[in-house]
């Protein structure tokens, strides 16, 4: 059964809210931590917080958008974090600013990490707004429509962010595209 028609029939929030974090806790939880600059504890109660608004939430007032009203909502949450930690942040363009989520794992020292760690670490050289898209469609597996939802942009902005970005990023990482 297609996600969207899961959370659209005559189910109980708990329900609602059980099959939406089966289904979307561990890549929510992602996408946080790299919002929050890597901090996994801080990106699970935002997750949590995430939830238990799902749960509180009107299933008609979300209808099939149910993913990317989740990532919205996580998203929100995750500004509301760090605009506690430094007042100053006005937008979510300065919310994520100077985040550093390249959070490398000493432990861990396997050829595919340290390829994700420098596409991390590369990623940060784009602009917010390219580094935002690409994390939602790339880590969040949103479509277009989606990140335009949570993000406030057209779908055609959405896509030139993301083309372009990628693009600057095969560049930076000295990726030849035939």
């Amino acid at each position: 059964m297609p996600a969207a028609s899961r959370y659209t029939m005559e189910v109980s929030p708990r329900e609602i809210v059980e099959s939406a974090q089966a289904e979307f806790e561990g890549p929510l939880t992602g996408y946080a931590a790299g919002l929050l600059g890597g901090d996994w504890e801080r990106a699970k109660d935002v997750v949590q917080d995430t939830f238990i608004k799902l749960h509180r939430q009107d299933a008609e007032l979300i209808g099939g958008r149910v993913k990317s009203w989740l990532y919205t909502v996580c998203r929100n949450r995750a500004i509301d974090v760090l605009r506690k930690e430094n007042p100053m942040i006005t937008s979510a363009g300065d919310a994520f600013e100077n985040l550093d989520d390249s959070e490398p794992n000493p432990a861990d020292v396997m050829e595919r990490k340290e390829r994700f760690e420098e596409v991390l670490r590369v990623l940060e050289r784009l602009p917010e707004n390219q580094r935002e898209v690409i994390r939602l469609k790339f880590q969040g597996d949103l479509s277009y429509k989606e990140i335009a939802d949570v993000t406030g942009l057209s779908v055609s902005n959405v896509g030139f962010l993301i083309h372009t970005g990628i693009k600057r990023l095969r560049n930076l990482m000295g990726v030849e595209v035939a």
